[in-house]
């Protein structure tokens, strides 16, 4: 019988492989769909509209806030970002599970509003291994690569409000684990109540 799509929220500290393990895991799951952002700030070269980003206007972004049309949202410098809540809401409707990729702050916020989502939190098997992965990135210098790992500890201490933790170890295990905390999820009674009441009520 159908169902509606599960709401999949997953954060963690920068440099724990989020975008690594989003990317694997909707490749795995096809019935997984990437919830795209909108922002104010312009296109880069090579960027299209609805691919990467939604991209709008700043007019047109705060009529979303105002009419409360956002699941989360944030001004990052002198741009918005944020997750149109129908977008979400339309694929749901569908039966279809939309995964949810931000920070611990988004999260939070998400939480407030989306009392059904799944939330999961992706940690670092330690905080020497988050450095070590900073530091491969070779882009960031050493006064932001310490601001990132003081951010970090204070993001790792918000993961227990989350549902699910998840150690990104190694992608792979990762990923199969947020495979199984999905099909979990689909197999929860509460999400499946009138397949209970089909079978009870068939006629023998």
């Amino acid at each position: 019988m159908f169902t509606k799509g599960n709401l999949i929220i997953l954060s963690g500290p920068s440099g724990t492989g989020k975008g690594t393990v989003c990317k694997k895991l909707l490749i795995n799951n096809k019935n997984v769909f990437y919830s795209i952002s909108a922002t104010t700030r312009l296109p880069r070269p090579g960027e299209r509209n609805g691919r990467e980003y939604w991209f709008l206007s700043k007019k047109d972004f705060e009529k979303m806030i105002k009419g409360n049309k956002l699941l989360e949202w944030a001004k990052v410098y002198d741009n918005y970002y944020g997750t149109p809540l129908d977008k979400v809401n339309e694929l749901r409707e569908q039966g279809r599970d939309v995964l949810l990729e931000i920070d611990t702050q988004g999260a939070l916020s998400v939480m407030k509003k989306a009392a059904d989502g799944v939330f999961i939190f992706l940690l670092p098997p330690s905080l020497r291994e988050l450095e070590k992965r900073i530091r491969g990135r070779g882009t960031e210098t050493q006064e932001i690569i310490r601001k990132r790992l003081d951010a970090a500890v204070g993001e790792i201490s918000l993961g227990t409000k989350y549902h699910y933790l998840v150690v990104n170890k190694n992608v792979t295990e990762a990923v199969n684990q947020i495979s199984a905390i999905i099909t979990a999820e689909h197999c929860r009674t509460d999400r499946n109540l009138g397949i209970i009441d089909k079978v009870k009520n068939e006629e023998i």
